[in-house]
């Protein structure tokens, strides 16, 4: 089988005290009808109140904040247990979309191209195959063919070029072009890291994400620091705050970091042409998603057939899910750190609760 795989804030919410906005103003006689801004708040007050609920009560095995917010600038912020916004999770492949946007944010320089090859940049990058043919948009859509993991890649020790160097022994002999296969694997993102390193010029990863945080004032306390600072594991090696991916999704939304044209390349759907080998999307919650550039293309189908791009995400394996809901008109994380492998309990906790989200999204109430 073959799979074919978006302003100023007006009113914040906070978790305790709830206030509304867009009501109508002055104090009017005791016959005038109540403004319909009013009855609106009070809806959507009820509505909060009903996701508090049902995030309170319902079974996990960890705790976890929510934080959303609604195209017009409202906020919503839920903590359950002793999780807050501030404390540090380790991000397993949320870290995917952050390392495809530092990427992006080199192409937009021109200090890199998405046509560019990985033998531009490593020496010992073959100059003829199908190793050779490869670009950097089939790295960041994992379309390469570079889907063999090394086991250094989770070595702390190890030198993050050299195990680039065993990656890429562990794939010689692969057999399918760029863009023909799509395989979720970490190997895409190592090699595409090392081009970034090359092309920039710059001592290592760390080097190119402290440039990224210093232009673009996110992550200011996150770092790829997994399984070490020397080897970061750039598809699942960071440590970050619920806060500092929130306002890193903003950014996306807003489109404050990027050009349009990069975000809706990283958030387009990339492999519609692939067979999907590798899916833990499919294997996992049974969805037929697409890939961007370091991002899932949701698609909620048996197999894939939307026809424009409703939401994207990156969960992790220990249950965070980011996303952006560009059908709805809002934005998000569901931060935790459950057991490795809990990422399908993680979006059940989300998916709970979408359908009131989407809802509390669209009462403006103006």
């Amino acid at each position: 089988m073959k799979y074919q795989l978006i302003i100023p804030a007006l009113c914040l919410i906070p978790i305790v005290a709830i206030s509304g906005c867009g009501g109508s103003g002055g104090t009017g006689s005791s016959n005038d009808p109540e403004p319909i801004g009013d009855a609106c708040i009070v809806e959507r007050d009820n509505l909060i109140q009903s996701i508090r609920t049902e995030l309170d009560t319902l079974a996990t095995s960890t705790d976890f904040t929510l934080l959303i917010e609604s195209n017009d600038g409202r906020q919503l912020e839920h903590n359950r247990g002793a999780s807050t916004k501030a404390t540090s999770y380790r991000s397993a492949s949320t870290s995917k979309m952050v390392t495809a946007a530092v990427i992006l944010s080199l192409v937009e320089k021109g200090t890199l191209s998405l046509q560019d090859k990985p033998q531009d940049y490593i020496e010992t990058w073959p100059e003829f195959g199908n190793l050779s043919e490869i670009s950097l948009a089939h790295l960041l859509s994992f379309t390469s063919g570079v889907s063999d993991e090394a086991l250094c890649v989770n070595l702390p020790n190890s030198d993050f070029e050299s195990c680039v160097s065993t990656t890429l022994s562990n794939n010689l002999q692969n057999e399918e072009a760029g863009g023909e296969s799509f395989y979720y694997s970490s190997s895409h993102l190592q090699v595409a890291g090392l081009m970034a390193v090359k092309a920039s010029e710059l001592s290592s990863w760390q080097a190119i994400f402290d440039q990224f945080k210093s232009e673009s004032a996110l992550f200011s306390q996150s770092y790829y620091d997994l399984p070490s600072l020397e080897n970061p594991r750039l598809a699942g090696g960071m440590h970050w705050t619920g806060l500092e991916y929130f306002e890193f999704l903003n950014a996306l939304f807003n489109e404050s970091i990027l050009t349009t044209e990069l975000i809706q390349q990283m958030t387009q759907d990339q492999i519609s042409s692939a067979t999907i080998d590798n899916s833990p999307a499919f294997d996992g919650l049974n969805e037929d998603w697409h890939y961007g550039f370091g991002s899932w293309i949701e698609c909620h189908s048996t197999e894939f057939n939307c026809s424009e791009v409703t939401r994207v995400s990156s969960p992790g394996a220990y249950g965070a899910y980011p996303f952006i809901d560009y059908e709805h008109g809002y934005f998000g994380i569901l931060a935790r750190e459950g057991a490795l492998g809990t990422f399908t309990e993680g979006y059940s906790v989300f998916d709970s609760v979408s359908g009131k989200l989407e809802q509390w999204a669209a009462k403006t109430c103006q």
